[in-house]
């Protein structure tokens, strides 16, 4: 098993760059998951650590390798596809066995790790079957098999869980997870899904046009955000993002929000303050920050005229509106709120944090 590791890594398409100088250390037997929406670069890496895209300038480590130019069959990893990729034609058995045998990989050992990786998946009673007679969640489970029976030093997976029905990909998530705690290898994970990303990843890497915009534990991403876009982009619902110009000074410190109303700051938002470089700030708060007014804490209600409400069973999510902004509450199952009726909101700004609004970096 090897680490993996990026540096100064760029791509580009004439002369458009689409990755700007990536430069990342994966630790041997960790799993990392790239995340970020459609056209961040993510996959456009993945294909570039696969060789499957050429590299238009840094270097990519396999261990103490290089591999800028090492043809993908040679660099020693293994990659799971969105669409399977499975040969039609052939069996279940025969595709997990075919890369082993163009290897020239003698009999006996093929039936040893066919066998073995068919158990660890729970495909054994498969093996005969065609892809067509099969479930996608099989199919994939079969492409992962045929990555497994590799015993390569990196897994690459692309997307694998898209094809999938919600149910269907969450039983997967938890497979994907059990195949890491059995098979500890380095793996690199490409999705769209902050939840799969989240639930996951050793260390999650957000991407945003090229760029990495932070790398972190899940936990630390969702509570200390480096930027507004990762706010925006991890947690369901995402971070409440309220633009406002900050006003007073001292213990009358606000932050005047676009509907004119002037919310305390407290507590580790007052840090930020001083690193702001202007009064117009961006003041992020989790949904589970923000509840009805006369069951929070003495301050000024945020009034607002709620454009949604959905009750969902372990809770009830609000949305209403503040100037052109919307602000997310999550309540308790049992409150008593309708969709087009006035409400009085409070934010509680000791969970919240601070963005410079010019920059979007976090000043907490």
């Amino acid at each position: 098993m090897a680490g993996l590791v990026l540096q100064n890594l760029i791509k580009q398409y004439g002369t458009t760059r689409v990755v700007h100088g990536i430069n990342l250390e994966i630790e041997n037997e960790e799993f990392v998951v790239f995340v970020g929406p459609s056209g961040c670069g993510k996959s456009t890496t993945l294909r570039m650590i696969a060789g499957l895209e050429h590299i238009s300038g840094g270097r990519i480590y396999i261990g103490d390798r290089v591999v800028n130019r090492v043809s993908p069959g040679k660099r020693d990893i293994a990659m799971v596809f969105q669409n399977y990729a499975l040969y039609p034609h052939m069996s279940v058995g025969e595709n997990l066995a075919f890369c082993l045998q163009q290897r020239g990989t003698p009999r006996a050992e093929i039936a040893t790790k066919v066998a073995q990786a068919a158990e660890t998946l729970d495909i054994t009673s498969l093996l005969d079957r065609r892809p067509s007679q099969l479930s996608g969640g099989q199919r994939q489970r079969v492409a992962m098999g045929r990555a497994i029976v590799r015993n390569p030093e990196v897994f690459l997976f692309d997307e694998p869980l898209s094809n999938l029905d919600a149910k269907l990909r969450v039983q997967m998530r938890g497979e994907i997870k059990r195949l890491h705690r059995l098979i500890p290898t380095t793996t690199v994970y490409v999705t769209h899904d902050q939840t799969e990303a989240m639930t996951m990843a050793d260390r999650v890497v957000v991407m945003n046009h090229g760029h990495i915009e932070q790398v972190g534990r899940p936990l630390e991403l969702y509570e200390k955000p480096a930027t507004t876009f990762v706010a925006g982009f991890i947690g369901s619902p995402p971070m409440n993002l309220l633009p406002g110009t900050l006003s007073g000074a001292g213990d009358d410190l606000g932050l005047t929000l676009e509907n004119g109303t002037t919310v305390a700051l407290r507590g580790k938002v007052r840090a930020g303050v001083e690193q702001a470089r202007s009064a117009n700030v961006v003041l992020g708060v989790r949904p589970e920050a923000v509840g009805i007014a006369a069951q929070g804490p003495q301050g000024v209600p945020v009034p607002v005229t709620l454009d949604e409400v959905e009750p969902l069973g372990i809770e009830t999510l609000a949305y209403g509106s503040i100037g052109r902004t919307t602000l997310c509450a999550r309540l308790a199952p049992d409150v008593a709120l309708q969709a087009g009726a006035p409400a009085d909101l409070f934010i509680d700004t000791d969970r919240a944090m601070l963005f410079d609004a010019e920059t979007t970096r976090a000043l907490t």
